[in-house]
C-alpha cells in the first residue's frame, strides 16, 4: 500500500506561484506512475500531470502545459507540482495519486490540499 501525503496548498494572487509536495511511503517507487490532479464542487476531478518514477516520462493537460512542472526527488521519495502563472480558474483541491506503470488505476490517493487563486 502506498501512502500519500500533500502539503503547500493556500491562497495566491493571479499571476503567483505554489509548489505542491506529495511524501510517498509504503513501498518502491520505481515501478510507479505519480501523478495529480484536481477538483472543484462544480467539476469532476481532472487529471494535471503525471511523472513516471523510473523513465522520468511527463504528461501535462494542455490547461497547465507552459505553466505548471512536475518533478520527482527519488532520495526523498516526493514528487513535486510547481505552479506558475496560476489563474483564478486554476482554484480547486489539488491531489496527488499513484499507479503501477503497467496498470491503469490510480488506487493510491492523498488527503489533497486547497489552491486558491485570487483575481
Amino acid at each position: 500500500q502506498v501512502q500519500l501525503v500533500e502539503s503547500g496548498g493556500g491562497l495566491v494572487q493571479a499571476g503567483g506561484s505554489l509548489r505542491l509536495s506529495c511524501a510517498a511511503s509504503g513501498r518502491t517507487f520505481s515501478s510507479y506512475v505519480m501523478g495529480w490532479f484536481r477538483q472543484t464542487a462544480r467539476k469532476e476531478r481532472e487529471f494535471v500531470a503525471a511523472i513516471n518514477w523510473t523513465t522520468g516520462n511527463i504528461n501535462y493537460a494542455d490547461s497547465v502545459k507552459g505553466r505548471f512542472t512536475i518533478s520527482r526527488d527519488n532520495a526523498k521519495n516526493t514528487v513535486y507540482l510547481q505552479m506558475n502563472s496560476l489563474k483564478p480558474e486554476d482554484t480547486a483541491v489539488y491531489y496527488c495519486a499513484a499507479r503501477p506503470h503497467m496498470g491503469t488505476i490510480w488506487g493510491s490517493w492523498g488527503q489533497g490540499t486547497q489552491v486558491t487563486v485570487s483575481s
